[in-house]
């Protein structure tokens, strides 16, 4: 990798920051202090991250209301603003004025600090996205685990909601919140080690530059198991039992009101867009691409990944929550063991893989994923479409129950 490099090198979006800031002088007397001229470009940098990401999932929230509209057959926003568009802007002032109510009997801690820490996870997962050539705020080198670590606390925050809110159904909501994510972290995680097994390395921007060929055409499965995995740790459908508005009223956010319900909203729009960046930066060669700059790459493979998530929520069916479970650990726990053991065993064949290598290892990879994805599909699809035996009704014979299903 190199020698060293100075981060304000290194990172271009803060070195011409600062740069600007330090070279502010008045007849050769600079009229910043060089440690100010840090603090204010790291501040900056941050401060532009979140609200880049705050204005485009606000934008997305109108983008995919249309979109659904679109794909069921229904209309989406269209009272405010040219076809809807005013609708966000609508929103955010219905919520930012309405009144805040609390029932009895919470947690008042617990209560107020649920909202606040679910969005911490979503903003923090882009301070280690790379969104161009030598563009971010931070690159770790373990920040793939950082973004493991940070992902895993919105459900933090679901448990203290539905603790807090002294409700028992926002209570049975975050038990699902926490179960599902606890199911769901095993296989994403495997799928994540066959990718750090290619690039040698954590780093996201050493991900990206390991990347001669895509990482999704040499880890199909991988893929397929990301991506799953990483919409029902977003409780995005067909995995958002956490919210069941049939069974749950609402789930663990039941109780809250105001900008407190918003800010959970918001925290779950951004959440896709974290989502597909982390897809982009460790599957799709992340701001790499010709002739186009590097941002632009960035953001039109993250809109296409973020649209592929819609398209999915838009179409398929909510799962009940024994299906949701059954799918963690009897398919996509299995198929990522399957494929981190083909991929070990691939490396070791070719320790220092070509290009041309590198192209048979895909090869190989694509059969064993097509094969492994029928197979499983037959073997778990009596289990995912089987419906469980109804509880014997309290007196009623065995034969009017039998019945009665």
């Amino acid at each position: 990798m190199g020698g060293y490099t100075p981060f304000r090198e290194a990172n271009a979006f803060f070195g011409n920051l600062y740069d600007l800031f330090a070279g502010l002088n008045v007849f050769g007397v600079s009229l910043i202090p060089e440690w100010l001229a840090y603090f204010v470009a790291g501040f900056l940098v941050i401060f532009i991250v979140i609200n880049v990401v705050v204005i485009t999932t606000t934008v997305g929230t109108w983008v995919e209301r249309r979109l659904i509209g679109r794909i069921q057959s229904r209309l989406g926003p269209n009272r405010w603003g040219p076809f809807g568009l005013l609708t966000p802007v609508a929103d955010a002032l219905k919520l930012l004025t309405k009144e805040d109510t609390r029932p009895e009997g919470v947690d008042g801690w617990v209560f107020n600090l649920a909202p606040l820490v679910f969005i911490l996870g979503p903003l923090l997962v882009f301070a280690v996205i790379p969104f161009g050539k030598n563009t971010y705020v931070a690159d770790l080198n373990i920040g793939i685990l950082f973004i493991i670590a940070v992902t895993t606390v919105p459900t933090i925050a679901m448990f203290m909601a539905g603790w807090g809110s002294g409700n028992r159904y926002s209570l049975f909501g975050a038990m699902r919140g926490v179960a599902q994510l606890v199911s769901y972290e095993v296989p994403l995680v495997l799928s994540i080690v066959g990718v750090l097994l290619l690039a040698g390395s954590l780093s996201l921007v050493d991900i990206v530059e390991s990347q001669r060929i895509p990482f999704i055409l040499i880890q199909p499965l991988g893929f397929f198991i990301f991506i799953v995995a990483i919409s029902a740790e977003m409780n995005r459908s067909p995995f958002d039992i956490v919210e069941a508005d049939s069974e749950l009223v609402a789930g663990f956010h039941t109780e809250y009101s105001g900008m407190k319900w918003g800010t959970f909203q918001l925290a779950e729009f951004i959440a896709p867009f974290g989502a597909a960046s982390i897809i982009t930066t460790l599957f799709l060669k992340g701001w790499e691409g010709p002739v186009l700059p590097s941002h632009l790459w960035f953001f039109i493979k993250v809109w296409a990944i973020w649209f592929i998530l819609l398209w999915v929520r838009a179409t398929l069916p909510r799962l009940r929550v024994d299906q949701i479970m059954a799918l963690a650990w009897k398919f996509l726990f299995p198929l990522g063991l399957i494929n981190l053991f083909i991929t070990a065993g691939l490396l070791l064949i070719w320790e220092d893989p070509t290009t041309i290598q590198l192209w048979a290892m895909g090869g190989i990879n694509w059969v064993i994923a097509l094969v492994c994805l029928v197979v499983s599909s037959h073997l778990m699809s009596d289990k995912l479409t089987a419906r469980p035996p109804l509880a014997p009704v309290p007196g009623r014979s065995s034969g009017r129950a039998q019945e009665a299903r």
